[in-house]
């Protein structure tokens, strides 16, 4: 019985989520920059180094990097989606009177936030694989590139969002739902901004400014998974053409290796801990 309530709340969440006006706003940002990456992907071609055009070799090395940062801009639409997604969903129903009405029935709050979480993890697992998918065809349509590894980057950018969302929940049990989609993008934009940093202190061998980083990808893991999914985007071969500051860390857009087992696996733990929490607050939380 309670599976079922679980699910049937995840479905009315989607279905609630793809009535509200951030969809429309992801899906015009989504667009916009599918748009200007088309046209950015087709001129490169184009582009002429020392007097003569690029190769088809030398078209596809930029190819690969210009990929990732365009992914990171869909991680980053998908991250605002999200994270003002996941406050309204719930501190909006308990501000509106309407959680009062759902759980005054024999239905448990955990039951409650567990399916707003599946429902939520379900639609940005979707907008990444539509959203990733249409940025591939683009690329290899232009460019003649195809990822090496197109769905393992596309999971970890999943992963990524259900990590902010989990957050966005926890947070969404304690504050107003615009602050606490704010404070959770905030602390998205912080986390990537304390892993350029490290991976700067890296490639200049300062061991102490590297640790900013490290220590960020452990509080929050979305960094982490962001530079798992480079790796599996850009092309082999860009490591080998690349050495130094660049592949020790210092350039924002470029991952020198995957993902380790361990690392993933406290990925889950973290989404499970803060989960948990965000259940203890909502059980604890007056409607």
């Amino acid at each position: 019985m309670t599976a079922r309530i679980v699910f049937t709340i995840a479905a009315l969440t989607l279905q609630e989520a793809a009535r509200r006006r951030v969809l429309r706003a992801l899906a015009v940002l989504t667009v916009a920059l599918l748009t200007l990456s088309a046209w950015g992907f087709s001129r490169l071609v184009e582009v002429e180094f020392d007097g003569s055009a690029l190769t088809s070799g030398e078209a596809r090395l930029v190819a690969s990097q210009l990929l990732n940062l365009v992914m990171f801009g869909l991680s980053l639409i998908a991250a605002l989606g999200t994270a003002f997604l996941a406050g309204p969903t719930l501190a909006g129903e308990i501000e509106s009177g309407t959680a009062l009405a759902i759980l005054a029935r024999p239905i448990r709050r955990q039951a409650v936030l567990l399916g707003k979480w599946l429902g939520l993890v379900a639609f940005g697992s979707g907008f990444v694989a539509m959203a990733g998918l249409a940025q591939f065809l683009i690329v290899w349509a232009t460019t003649d590139y195809w990822p090496p590894q197109p769905v393992t980057g596309l999971a970890l950018l999943a992963a990524q969002t259900a990590v902010l969302l989990t957050l966005g929940l926890l947070l969404s049990t304690a504050i107003s739902p615009m602050a606490s989609g704010i404070v959770a993008v905030g602390l998205f934009g912080a986390t990537w901004i304390a892993g350029v940093v490290g991976g700067v202190g890296q490639a200049l061998g300062n061991e102490g400014v590297a640790q900013v980083g490290t220590v960020s990808r452990m509080l929050l893991p979305t960094d982490g998974l962001w530079r798992g999914a480079m790796h599996a985007f850009q092309d082999p071969i860009t490591l080998a053409r690349f050495d130094g500051p660049a592949l020790r860390g210092g350039f924002p857009f470029l991952s020198s290796a995957s993902l380790t087992t361990a690392y993933l696996a406290w990925t889950g733990l973290w989404v499970v801990l803060v989960l948990g929490l965000a259940m203890a607050s909502f059980r604890r939380r007056d409607l």
